[in-house]
């Protein structure tokens, strides 16, 4: 008898360590996949946020037909359609078929495509549709949001109507890369196009396909990535530490310095220009400006006296709440707010 009781009172132990063991599974299984969910419902959020920086009242995205792939050891998100509405400002936008991915084990680093064509429109009267061959990203999210992010577009081809004044400007390049990322509470971005392409419907087509690059730092403004910044460029100063336009034969256009956008979003900084090949580069523009050819012949001129009747030719350009002028007594100007 003693010996059957011992062996009933060992089953039940180990029954009892069996449903344990199978409880507890199941309980990490239904943690996990909830985790995993959370985790494709972030990088939702986050991809969005990528496509429209912004974080505030009346500012949606959307996804239509989404779908959560790749469990247990992917995160993927795939959606037919893109849209982005902003009450605030009068845009909305529609974008092809998004797809997007992550390692369980490295949730914050995310890769993710978008499908042409976009439609993009504002209540000005603005509207723009752009498609492309092939648009990939790259992201990195940390505690403070969006650390960083990569953008390759290949065979971008943009218009952009305005229904007021009924101009039409086109632009396509055969590669746009945009490169942003935190810097201490700074933003640095870095945009170059390559083989690019811009014209407008009506004027003459001037100048040939170019390639640009833009490397500067926005101080203060980290949360410009992701839109958690709801301030915007208003108010902002930064250093410019390189513009460089190249349309070909020589003719190279460098700008560099510091710059700050007051409260109403005017310009001003003083920046340095160096143009190479100034003859070439003014007959462009008297070709592509008629109206202001004369202008255009006194600006060469006192250029090339300033740099001693050289075809290279570096001046300060400086610019005070949007007016614009060359070493602050040859007007050129007005750039208008952001």
């Amino acid at each position: 008898m003693a010996a059957s009781s011992q062996s009933g009172s060992s089953q039940s132990g180990s029954s009892k360590k069996f449903w344990l063991l199978g409880g507890g599974i199941l309980l990490v299984i239904a943690l996990y996949t909830g985790g995993w969910f959370y985790a494709a419902s972030a990088l939702k959020t986050t991809v969005l946020k990528a496509i429209a920086p912004r974080d505030q009242a009346g500012v949606t995205g959307e996804c239509s037909d989404i779908e959560f792939r790749g469990y247990p050891f992917r995160i993927g998100l795939f959606c037919s359609k893109v849209d982005v509405d902003d009450n605030v400002n009068g845009v909305s936008a529609s974008f092809g078929a998004l797809r997007s991915a992550a390692q369980v084990y490295a949730p914050g680093n995310i890769v993710w495509e978008l499908d042409s064509p976009a439609e993009i429109r504002t209540t000005n009267g603005l509207s723009i549709s752009a498609q492309w061959t092939d648009l990939q990203a790259s992201l990195a999210t940390r505690l403070r949001g969006i650390n960083r992010s990569s953008t390759a577009i290949d065979g971008l081809k943009a218009t952009a109507v305005s229904s007021y004044t009924g101009q039409t400007i086109s632009f396509d390049a055969a590669r746009t890369e945009i490169h942003l990322r935190q810097n201490s509470g700074d933003l640095d971005g870095a945009i170059s196009v390559q083989d690019a392409n811009t014209a407008i419907k009506d004027w003459p087509q001037i100048f040939p396909k170019f390639s640009a690059s833009i490397d500067l730092t926005v101080a203060g403004k980290a949360g410009l990535i992701d839109g958690s910044d709801p301030s915007g460029l208003n108010g902002a100063s930064g250093e410019l530490r390189r513009i460089v336009a190249d349309i070909g034969d020589g003719k190279v256009m460098t700008l560099t310095g510091p710059f700050s956008f007051d409260e109403q979003g005017l310009l001003s900084g003083k920046f340095k220009l160096e143009i190479e090949q100034l003859g070439p580069w003014g007959h462009s523009l008297k070709q592509a400006f008629p109206d202001v050819a004369s202008t255009v012949d006194t600006a060469t001129k006192l250029l090339k006296s300033l740099a001693g009747g050289k075809d290279k030719v570096s001046v300060d350009l400086v610019v005070d709440h949007g007016n614009a002028t060359v070493s602050g007594f040859i007007p050129l100007g007005r750039i208008p707010p952001i």
